[in-house]
């Protein structure tokens, strides 16, 4: 994902108040232990979640409060038209248990 220049503590603000009903529905949808790194030179997010189902959190664009979150962060990340982040998914080229 891509956070626009400028907006690094705005984005941590708005995590570190994540709306209750967020934080309940990706839990009820099978994530945990998520957590997001920023790198600086190029802005970008990197995501990583522990899921217990096929899916992660970006796969719930069609839940109401998904749609609502991403409304919410619209303005300060790079987005689709749906306003969903722009993400590239990442292939795993490595795991170690």
């Amino acid at each position: 994902m891509f956070l626009k220049p400028g907006f690094e503590e705005e984005y941590k603000k708005r995590h570190a108040a994540l709306w209750p009903e967020m934080k309940k529905m990706l839990k009820d949808g099978g994530v945990g232990n998520y957590s997001i790194y920023w790198e600086k030179k190029t802005n970008m997010l990197f995501a990583y979640q522990e899921t217990s189902g096929e899916g992660g959190s970006q796969d719930m664009g069609t839940n109401e409060m998904c749609q609502k979150w991403w409304d919410y962060m619209a303005d300060i990340m790079e987005v689709n038209p749906d306003n969903s982040p722009i993400s590239i998914p990442l292939p795993e080229m490595f795991h170690l248990d």
